[in-house]
């Protein structure tokens, strides 16, 4: 295959992922449901190739199964699996605000005041998704604010996974106070101070972990498929890191 058609190929892939998974977090693949290779491939315009790629690609990113002769479906994983990754996500987190804190400008303060106010307006408004995407637009400035990309990679790849199940797929979640927790991080970002900071983010993902805990059922052994509420919609937009479109919580 020439150079330029497998870069092309590759673009294209990443592109139809982005869109997948953008489907997926803003609930219109919820977990369980199968994504189908031709249907996805008519909606985004391409050939099963780039879609059949797009798949690999998020079975990698843990979001994603594919199975022989069932193809590709969104995981629901057990509890045990989502607390062990929010474990995970809550030591990344940690270290972001340790690395950002000292390195916060008034503007990026200001900025996340601003995504911390759409979170409570999407939560009044009883919008899931809006709230979902405020939320992981918080978490993601610090993160670039942070300045360190391996971290970014690392927590791009997990973020998304975490985000499916913990803002979407948990029915009961008490949306107000999800968006409260972020107002301690908040407040002690603005003192400048890295270890009161760095309790609040650990405090925040604690109680996250328990409310889900609490919500969450393990997938029945022999759960059916279910088709998705409706197709993804082509729409433009990336995998950031994954943080300004995005859409979860923590």
């Amino acid at each position: 295959m020439p150079a330029e058609t497998a870069i092309s190929r590759s673009v294209l892939s990443d592109t139809v992922r982005d869109r997948l998974l953008e489907a997926i977090l803003d609930g219109r693949y919820p977990p369980g449901s199968r994504i189908v290779e031709t249907r996805a491939a008519r909606e985004f315009g391409t050939s099963q190739a780039p879609v059949r790629e797009a798949l690999r690609d998020l079975e990698a990113l843990g979001v994603v199964e594919i199975s022989p002769f069932r193809g590709a479906r969104v995981r629901r994983p057990s509890r045990e699996e989502l607390l062990e990754a929010y474990v995970v996500r809550s030591e990344l987190e940690a270290l972001v605000v340790r690395l950002a804190t000292p390195r916060l400008t008034d503007d990026d303060l200001e900025r996340l005041a601003g995504y911390l106010e759409a979170m409570h307006r999407a939560a009044a408004a009883g919008d899931v998704v809006g709230e979902a995407s405020a939320d992981a637009s918080f978490h993601g400035h610090l993160v670039d604010v942070a300045g360190n990309g391996t971290l970014k990679r690392v927590w791009g790849m997990l973020e998304p996974y975490s985000r499916t199940y913990i803002t979407i797929a948990v029915a009961g979640a008490d949306r107000h106070l999800i968006a409260g927790l972020h107002g301690p991080v908040l407040e002690a970002l603005r003192a400048r101070d890295v270890t009161l900071a760095d309790a609040a983010i650990r405090h925040h993902f604690a109680d996250a972990k328990d409310m889900l805990a609490g919500l969450w059922t393990d997938p029945e052994p022999d759960e059916t498929d279910r088709a998705p509420a409706h197709t993804p919609r082509a729409r433009t937009g990336t995998l950031r890191g994954r943080a300004e479109n995005s859409e979860r919580t923590g």
